[in-house]
């Protein structure tokens, strides 16, 4: 995601430079969410097959593919395309033609629980979501999805569980990512302080991260931690690709509660004059600084 597309906020907090679902956007998919994002939907995974008495025995790869399932993982492929292009209706048609060749295939699943979501088809986007954990139950980004799923639909315990049982899978590899939209969903909630834990520590992983640096800050700020949140956005603002006019009014907002009110005015300048035309610019003219 570009700097050019930060600009959801989430009760109060920032969410910049980075898409919050497991895999939103080109790449292969099932691999949860890098900041360029990859696709939700998995291309030949490898994995195990098992005797019948239950000892592991090979690898399965591509060579391995009954027709069906190369036909299933083709029209998979292609319904990640078409989602991470926004062709949201034509990735549906060829998910639904991947579920017909291979029923079982449960990142088909997982997907199609992303794209009846942002369709605002909740109760098929569950349905999809929950086939897609009783197929693979050990499918972190599955699990990661399907928490920010409840969480955009304000059910946030709910939401922890499917967070905290992704981070808990030895085999998964995004933490960061979760770990981002926990604390992102714990902030929506309006718990602060662990909040600022989850994103602490998905600073750990990823500083280079804007968007982590960015929401962290303003848990912070909103936590009273003046200071250290004037660390972290200064971080973001310091990088012309990340600024944008949230990240230099958060920047002004900090500014302002720590009573600096030269450095009020250099970020408020900078706000000024690269956005002028911002919804933040005209509340910097205002010195409404509580919007």
């Amino acid at each position: 995601m570009s700097a050019r597309s930060m600009r959801m906020r989430l009760a109060g907090v920032a969410i910049t430079g980075l898409c919050v679902l497991a895999g939103c956007a080109g790449g292969a998919a099932g691999r949860g969410m890098t900041r360029e994002d990859a696709s939700p939907a998995s291309s030949a995974p490898t994995s195990t097959t098992m005797t019948s008495t239950g000892s592991r025995t090979d690898l399965v790869t591509a060579s391995d593919e009954t027709k069906a399932q190369r036909n299933a993982r083709i029209r998979l492929e292609l319904a990640s395309a078409y989602f991470a292009e926004g062709k949201i209706t034509t990735a549906l048609d060829e998910v639904k033609q991947a579920l017909q060749a291979d029923p079982n295939r449960s990142a088909a699943y997982n997907l199609r629980g992303l794209i009846y979501a942002q369709l605002d088809e909740p109760s098929l986007a569950e349905d999809s979501f929950r086939q897609a954990l009783q197929l693979a139950p050990n499918d972190g980004d599955a699990r990661h999805n399907y928490g920010w799923f409840l969480c955009s639909r304000k059910r946030f315990d709910e939401a922890q569980v499917q967070f905290r049982d992704a981070l808990a899978l030895q085999q998964y590899r995004n933490d960061s990512k979760t770990l981002f939209a926990q604390g992102v969903c714990l902030a929506r909630s309006g718990d602060w302080a662990a909040a600022e834990k989850s994103l602490l520590r998905s600073y750990e992983l990823d500083a280079g991260n804007p968007a982590t640096g960015v929401n962290l800050a303003e848990v912070l700020m909103r936590r009273g931690e003046y200071d250290r949140a004037r660390f972290y956005v200064g971080r973001v603002n310091a990088e012309p690709q990340y600024a944008n006019a949230e990240t230099l009014w958060l920047a002004t907002r900090i500014e302002h509660l720590r009573g600096n009110e030269d450095g009020v005015r250099q970020w408020g300048e900078q706000l000024q004059k690269r956005f002028p035309e911002s919804t933040q610019a005209r509340a910097y003219e205002r010195r409404k600084f509580d919007e």
